[in-house]
């Protein structure tokens, strides 16, 4: 399922037109993103959490040159499925 699959069902379920549905989806997805940049969990019950997890440097190799090098420190987004989400 895609983002406009998504919405299409919004639609369908809630009543809402598919640009408002579309929106809507738009909206929450911006909130999540936006959240997890702040370094704040997202947790929708049933579902799952969104987080940021930081990854710290480490030494990487260069699979055409065979050479090791550090990779830098970087801050991924990351998500836990809910126990409800897992027995499906």
């Amino acid at each position: 399922m895609n983002k406009s699959e998504l919405a299409k069902a919004v639609s369908d379920k809630t009543g809402l037109t598919r640009a408002q549905a579309g929106d809507a989806v738009d909206a929450a997805i911006a909130a999540i993103v936006g959240a997890v940049k702040k370094k704040k969990n997202v947790q929708i019950a049933g579902f799952g959490t969104f987080f940021a997890k930081h990854r710290p440097a480490r030494k990487v190799r260069n699979p055409r040159t065979g050479a090791t090098m550090m990779s830098k420190a970087k801050t991924q987004a990351s998500f836990r499925p809910a126990a409800a989400l897992k027995d499906i």
